[in-house]
Parts: structure tokens; sequence; C-alpha cells
């Protein structure tokens, strides 16, 4: 009896040690922790889930500017996006440039650059499209489309395509308000990110 006690310890010895035990085999992920009163406990950063309650309509005409506007988000939106991350890139570049006279040459290119890719696209926009634009612009660069103008190109051409924009009712100072006037818009946007739209 003995002898069969020992057999077994040594094939279940054996077995684990090829196998590993079973502690050691269970795959998991590294997690921050918290202790709490003495006993660590994981500490697990969830995303953020925002929920909108369905829309009611009072009339068939509030529904309709409200598809409308979906509309125009969805199709201002991707160029609001590319802005941000464009800006972040370009301001990055340009600060590492060292005299002003190279920032301007840079800014120019890169100017040029913009245009010929999406001059013609953003030319077929509607004027409740580029007022929507400009905002989402504020939202996604945290700076003005016209503070954006102003350190790129310059004060004056920043006061130019300002008084050029008012001709056609755009104000290029418009600033983003998620909780006042601009909440449908911020809402509309949460739901495009989260695919809800």
């Amino acid at each position: 009896m003995k002898y069969f006690a020992s057999l077994i310890f040594v094939i279940v010895s054996v077995i684990l040690a090829e196998n590993g035990s079973f502690a050691q085999t269970h795959k998991g992920a590294t997690t921050r922790a918290v202790v709490y009163e003495g006993d660590t406990i994981p500490f697990i950063e969830l995303p953020t889930f925002r929920y909108f309650a369905p829309r009611i309509f009072k009339n068939r005409w509030e529904e309709h500017k409200y598809n409308r506007l979906v509309r125009n988000i969805k199709r201002v939106y991707p160029y609001a996006r590319l802005a941000g991350i464009k800006f972040e890139e370009y301001s990055e570049m340009l600060m590492s440039l060292e005299t002003d006279a190279q920032r301007k040459r840079a800014a120019r290119n890169l100017e040029r650059e913009i245009r010929d890719e999406f001059e013609g696209e953003l030319r077929r926009l509607t004027i409740s499209q580029g007022h929507i634009l400009i905002k989402l612009i504020d939202r996604e660069t945290k700076h003005t489309s016209y503070d954006v103008l102003k350190d790129f190109r310059g004060t004056f051409t920043a006061v130019f395509w300002q008084s050029f924009g008012k001709l056609f009712g755009y104000n290029l100072k418009t600033e983003y308000d998620p909780y006042g006037e601009d909440q449908m818009i911020e809402e509309i946007v949460q739901l495009i990110e989260m695919g809800g739209i």
C-alpha cells in the first residue's frame, strides 16, 4: 500500500511538473489593485457608458429638423475629427522648427496640402453644415477656428477670413457649448462615437 501511494505521488508530481501546477497554468490579466482595510482588491476602470432616452417629437417638422441635424453632423464630424488630429500633429511639428521664417514656410506648405486634399469636398458643404463644422472644430481642437488660423497663419489672415466669413453668416470665433446651445449636437456626436447612429 505504501508503494502504491508513493507511485501515485510520483505520477502526479511528474504530470504537474510537465504541465505546471493549476495555479501557474491560469492565464489572467494584470490589473491595478487597491488596498482597502488590509485586503487587496482589483481596481478596474470601466469605459463610460451614456444612455440617451429615445426622442419623442411633438410633430413631424420637429422630427425632420432632428434628422436633418443628424445628417449634417454625420457629414462634417469626420472632418472635425481629422482637424483635431492634424492640429496636434502640425502644432508639434511647427514648435520643433527653430525660426519664424521656417514656421511660416511650413504653415504655407501645410495649408497647400490641406487645400489640395479637402477643398473640393468642403466647398460642397451647406451653410448649416459649415456652422456645425466650425463648432465641432472647436470641440475637437479646444481652439476656435479663428484661433487656429491665427496660430498657423497669423493675425492678419485670421482677421481677413473672419471678416470674409461674416459676409456669409459665419463667425470663426464661435465657441462650442456642450451644456448650453450645442447640447443636442453633443448628444448626437456621442451617439455617433458609441455607434448608436
